[in-house]
């Protein structure tokens, strides 16, 4: 759990829980969600604070038996409903520890519905601790207010993706031999953003991403960017241009 509060100090603490949420439910954390509520922010009894549970939305709850290792929590009422999410994938090669954590938090950040990690010739990381890019992406979501967690898939390596590719998903494949400005290239329908490693794409598996009827090749600007940086520019341009940030803001 983070060391410090991830909200606004007018705002009430969320939490993530795997549990169904329900009105009138009771629900008991124990080990660090416990601590966090209990140590860290030195909440009573009474207190209230946010949960949501990637399913029926969030709920606000209030705290009716505290301590450092185990605390009671009982569901009063459901604030809002479990968000819409544009119908969006990213696909990246892994990355060191430290930059893949960061883009994780932040695609989370920016609306991503599915996270994949693709194993390509250059990908310099082949092993990867999805325990703990989930921990990222629930406390991203705890702190931005999503109400839906991306699922975070098990890599696979780019043949096994592109051989299986769904008809009527557009495939947004940063090239950088160059494409559409992908401003311009995204339509609306599900869609998934493929960006490569730091090394770049072989000749051969670009070939073979083009070769996809749905890939459709873009470019993200004059500039030759890391491929974090790619990541979340396009997931940038393509939620602006097609997703979800012309929603009018949660009152």
């Amino acid at each position: 759990m983070p060391a410090t509060p991830a909200w606004p100090p007018e705002s009430l603490p969320r939490l993530y829980v795997p549990e169904p949420l329900s009105e009138g439910a009771r629900l008991v954390l124990d080990g660090p969600p416990a601590n966090y509520l209990c140590a860290v922010l030195r909440l009573t009894e009474g207190a209230a604070v946010k949960l949501f549970d990637n399913a029926t939305g969030e709920w606000r709850a209030e705290i009716v038996e505290a301590g450092r290792k185990r605390v009671t929590l009982a569901v009063s009422a459901r604030l809002r409903p479990r968000e819409p999410v544009p119908d969006l994938w990213l696909l990246f090669a892994p990355i060191k520890r430290g930059r893949i954590d960061w883009l994780v938090e932040k695609a989370t950040e920016l609306g991503a519905a599915r996270l994949v990690p693709v194993l390509t010739r250059r990908t310099i990381v082949d092993k990867l601790n999805l325990d703990r890019l989930r921990a990222h992406v629930v406390e991203a979501a705890e702190q931005c207010e999503r109400t839906a967690l991306p699922e975070l898939a098990e890599p696979v390596k780019l043949p096994a993706l592109l051989s299986g590719w769904p008809a009527g998903r557009a495939l947004y494949f940063a090239d950088e031999q160059g494409g559409t400005p992908l401003a311009e290239a995204v339509a609306p329908g599900p869609a998934a953003l493929l960006v490569g490693p730091e090394g770049g794409f072989t000749a051969e598996e670009r070939a073979a991403v083009r070769a996809v009827p749905e890939a459709r090749p873009v470019a993200l600007g004059p500039r030759i960017l890391r491929a974090d940086t790619a990541a979340l520019a396009a997931l940038s341009i393509w939620m602006a241009t097609a997703g979800d940030w012309g929603a009018a803001p949660r009152g």
